[in-house]
């Protein structure tokens, strides 16, 4: 079927997909110096959305006027080595979403580069999962595909982290698509422009007076608000401000349509910030995002299944491998065409835990999804998406893997006490903050005061 297909021998542990959730699995199962762990990407640098589109890390902290810092661990370490660089400042309480650790992404790709090769993840850039045969002793056989050829590995355990969970696709897992019951999160081609007076903009208003403007403004906007803020670079903003609604991702038509409408919305918005927005007369944008961003396709249906309604309890359960306190933040397509953002907070500016199961494809012997494809309701995904919360689920996947190989465990059956052992003592926050929370050798050498 696959015209000379060669074989990857001795793959323990695969991760599929090198996002931010992909990274921090691959980092975490190389961690045990005792298996091979092969990182597959189809992109020619590491990091998903962290690279791709974004400049901020949001979920480290709790929103509120006091911040908790939630997320520990192994993603503290690509924090601390962004610092050691001095690529990374602290956004305040942005549109709710709590503080956010604004960084370079460029500088970004150089980190997961370093990170990486230096844990001893092998790993295969411009390199594309196209097939998943599963195999009579509980394996599954990868076919990949590169400038090389045809490609297949058949590890001992797999993590998703393609964001679209193709691998479950492939492979049979069930799964949800997004728009089937409520409307899917709109995408959003992200852009960053050059040469903008900050000084003159803050002095003129901010972000009070853009969003007057914005309101009342003649020019096509496909959305009234939005996110237009500062960078590590001088005079450069990043922004998230484009909304494309109304097409599926996971169509090739229709993804292809999203990409050229997200850059046509990016200059209508060029143009507004020139003619109408103080301090940015003489700007240009110098950059779109590689792709345009992709916040929901397929959600695996897990061994657990996160709701709103654990979100809003603010419960901890005894399973759980990361905390989250992130609002519900649903980009939608509103009435009349008009896209908008409903924000739903979880109360007392609380946190929930978020279960073990959530990582595991139901009945999944030797596989594990992680990042946006993970198992949670619509709901509960729009909260829970954020990329300190992917990487922690990497990090516990990755954990995982390593354990299941160890003691012979399947995924749908491991030990979580001793994973959450395994979590704390890699310096994970598993506990209520103020609650005996683990401040281990990786905390952060930011000073959040």
């Amino acid at each position: 079927m696959y015209k000379n297909l060669r074989e990857i021998r001795g793959v323990d542990i695969l991760v599929a997909g090198a996002g931010s959730a992909g990274c921090l699995a691959a980092l975490a199962a190389a961690s045990s110096k005792k298996y091979n762990v092969l990182l597959v990407e189809r992109y020619g640098f590491f990091g998903g959305s962290s690279t791709q589109m974004l400049d901020t890390f949001y979920g480290f902290f709790t929103p509120g006027e006091i911040p908790e810092k939630i997320v520990g661990g192994l993603p503290d370490t690509v924090v601390n080595e962004l610092d050691g660089h001095g690529e990374i400042f602290l956004r305040p309480n942005t549109y709710g979403a709590g503080t956010g650790v604004n960084y370079n992404p460029e500088r970004l790709k150089n980190v997961w580069d370093t990170l990486l090769m230096k844990a001893g993840v092998n790993f295969l850039l411009h390199t594309t999962l196209i097939d998943v045969n599963p195999q009579p002793n509980g394996r599954y056989e990868c076919i990949f595909w590169n400038k090389s050829g045809f490609w297949k590995v058949e590890a001992q355990r797999v993590i998703d982290a393609s964001g679209d969970a193709d691998f479950c696709h492939l492979a049979g897992f069930g799964y949800e698509i997004a728009g089937e019951k409520e409307p899917a999160q709109s995408m959003t081609t992200t852009f960053r422009m050059a040469n903008v007076d900050l000084d003159a903009y803050e002095k003129a208003g901010g972000k009070k007076l853009l969003k007057e403007i914005m309101a009342k403004t003649a020019h096509p906007l496909p959305r009234k608000e939005g996110s237009a803020h500062a960078m590590n670079m001088e005079k450069c903003i990043s922004t998230v401000a484009v909304k494309v609604a109304g097409l599926s991702a996971l169509n090739a038509d229709e993804l292809t349509r999203a990409e050229i409408e997200g850059r046509r919305q990016a200059f209508v918005f060029e143009k507004f910030f020139r003619q109408e927005v103080p301090g940015y007369e003489n700007s240009k944008i110098i950059g779109l995002s590689n792709q345009i961003g992709v916040r929901e396709t397929r959600r695996v249906y897990g061994e657990h299944r996160l709701t709103k309604d654990e979100c809003m309890a603010t419960i901890v359960p005894a399973d759980s491998v990361l905390l989250c306190g992130a609002p519900i933040e649903d980009h939608r397509e509103g009435r009349g065409g008009e896209t908008e953002t409903v924000w739903q907070y979880i109360p007392n500016g609380g946190v929930y835990g978020v279960p073990y199961g959530t990582i595991v494809p139901a009945g999944s012997q030797t596989a594990w999804v992680v990042g946006r494809c993970f198992s949670a309701t619509h709901d509960a995904h729009a909260s829970c998406r954020s990329m300190a919360q992917t990487m922690a689920m990497g990090h516990a996947a990755g954990l995982a893997a390593v354990q299941s190989l160890i003691k012979d465990e399947a995924a749908n059956q491991i030990d979580v006490k001793a994973l959450r052992e395994g979590l704390h003592q890699q310096g994970c926050i598993l506990e209520q903050p103020g609650k005996a929370a683990f401040t281990g050798k990786n905390e952060w050498k930011l000073n959040f005061a």
